[in-house]
């Protein structure tokens, strides 16, 4: 067993054990038949939730930067991602759609993905998912812009505080040419369906 295995054993370990005790506090008993292995299962699931964090994007975006001398835009729409709400810990998820203008230089298609995943397998909010995956891609690769639509559902508005149940949220952030030219932001938009 490799040192990194031992390492996640007993990270899995430590935070089953204080699921085990939140259970005991919310009134429950860890040791009735159904909950026997909640807190070993809560904890791989955290820790799957929350990869990003051991995750480095630009390393990941920059695997796959390839020259390029065409399209004037590039999309990649309806990445979908599952976070979790650093507020309250509850998952919104949603799907986001990414547009750049390349400048002699474009990112392997599966890169925005994983860039997406990276950032949102976090303790996040909406507003700084979009705006840290436009960041990204805008140092990952020479661009003259970079445009990012997130439209999520929030369990936390829904299943508890306010419960409206058909609320979505959307945020946009943009740089470059996308900023200086609503004409390009419409042209996004339409493509993309959002118009």
């Amino acid at each position: 067993m490799s040192r990194k295995e031992n390492h996640d054993e007993a990270l899995v370990e430590q935070i089953a054990y204080h699921y085990r005790e939140i259970l005991k506090l919310i009134g429950e008993d860890p040791d009735r038949e159904g909950l026997l292995k909640t807190p070993l299962r809560a904890a791989k699931a955290m820790i799957d939730i929350t990869a990003g964090y051991r995750q480095n994007p630009l390393e990941i975006a920059q695997k796959a930067v390839f020259e390029h001398a065409g399209s004037r835009i590039v999309i990649v729409k309806d990445i979908e991602f599952y976070s979790m709400c650093e507020h309250h810990i509850l998952p919104f998820f949603g799907r986001v759609s990414v547009g750049y203008l390349p400048k002699g230089k474009m990112l392997g298609l599966s890169k925005l993905a994983r860039v997406v995943d990276s950032f949102a397998r976090r303790l996040q909010v909406q507003e700084r998912l979009t705006a840290e995956v436009c960041s990204l891609i805008s140092e990952a690769l020479p661009n003259e812009g970079v445009i990012v639509v997130c439209t999520a559902q929030h369990l936390c508005m829904k299943m508890r505080g306010v419960e409206k149940q058909d609320s979505s949220t959307t945020t946009m952030e943009y740089t470059g040419k996308f900023k200086d030219d609503p004409s390009l932001r419409e042209e996004f938009l339409r493509l993309i369906g959002r118009m």
